[in-house]
């Protein structure tokens, strides 16, 4: 476990280091310079070499580059380009709406997408099965900026007038803070919903078909069993590898879910940073998504010794 949690931990300092430095040469070689989105259209030259001077964009790109480096091997993410706030204080102070966000959606959606898909497995072509089918079809093919928009206007809207909304407005991370969760929560597992309830039908029913399954039901187990205990776990093995991605990714990419339900998070963070051309931003919100989807692809690892015992992480 020792050896490979060291090669991973140098695997995670070397991705690290190649996505830092491929978004500082994109961001750095855009067509549309910094100091003319912070300055405005109307800026003179003066303003303009000024703002580069300040913000040390007039050193030669290799200076930069190296200053950048050096930072980030200290821990320091730089100062963003708008406010000259840390932008570490920047992501601490959205991160906590992102975490919560993401985690409870990422629960509702694993539990429902893989009950919904083993269910479906088991009664493959029955009317249950249909049934399920169409749901995918119909989650897979909804924006999510459509769902958001329904799931507000129907429980905040309209059944709010009766005395059940779900949606409060208010600073996050306060009171009433998990209430006001519910939709945001809803939204966004709906639409992920669909694609594992998809996913782990598909993995079940390749199990289902295996010789030890068939070997289990000719001795006579009930099907319950066979089905919860010899196909499930295998078959969880492409999801929880799905699943460590899409949890990672979606720290940095709930824009619209916190567009919509006014959270703000990290999603926000990055829309206005991107509209603004606050590099040091960008850059550093990019590294937590890497470091985020690195950590949980290191949990799926681990997690396989668990669901598969012909998996031994060393």
């Amino acid at each position: 476990m020792a050896r490979f949690a060291a090669r991973r931990l140098l695997h995670a300092v070397i991705v690290l280091w190649l996505v830092a430095t491929l978004v500082f040469v994109f961001l750095h070689a855009s067509p549309v310079p910094v100091e003319r989105v912070i300055g405005g259209p109307r800026a003179t030259t003066e303003t303009l070499n000024q703002i580069r001077a300040n913000l040390g964009l007039d050193r030669p790109i290799l200076v930069q580059y190296w200053s950048f480096i050096e930072r980030l091997l200290h821990g320091d993410l730089g100062d963003s380009y708008i406010n000259g706030t840390p932008v570490t204080t920047l992501i601490a102070d959205r991160l906590p709406t992102t975490l919560w966000l993401v985690a409870g959606a990422g629960l509702l959606w694993f539990a429902g997408g893989v009950a919904l898909g083993v269910l479906s497995a088991a009664r493959a072509r029955s009317l249950w099965d249909r049934a399920v089918t169409a749901f995918v079809l119909a989650g897979l093919s909804t924006p999510p900026f459509v769902m958001a928009l329904a799931l507000l206007y129907l429980f905040a809207t309209r059944l709010g007038e009766s005395g059940i909304g779900f949606f409060e407005a208010g600073p996050p991370l306060q009171e009433h803070f998990l209430r006001r969760m519910i939709l945001p929560w809803t939204a966004l597992a709906l639409l992920m919903l669909a694609a594992y309830a998809r996913l782990t039908r598909g993995a079940m029913l390749d199990v289902l078909g295996e010789d030890y399954v068939r070997t289990a039901r000719a001795k006579g187990l009930p099907e319950r069993r066979v089905v919860g205990r010899h196909g499930l776990r295998p078959a969880l093995t492409p999801v929880l590898t799905q699943f460590g991605i899409d949890l990672g990714a979606l720290i940095g990419s709930t824009i619209v879910t916190e567009k919509v339900f006014g959270l703000q998070g990290v999603g926000q963070l990055v829309h206005r940073s991107i509209a603004a051309g606050d590099t040091p931003v960008i850059i550093g919100v990019t590294l937590l998504v890497t470091l985020c989807v690195i950590v949980a692809n290191l949990l799926v690892d681990i997690g396989y010794s668990f669901l598969d015992p012909r998996v031994r992480v060393a």
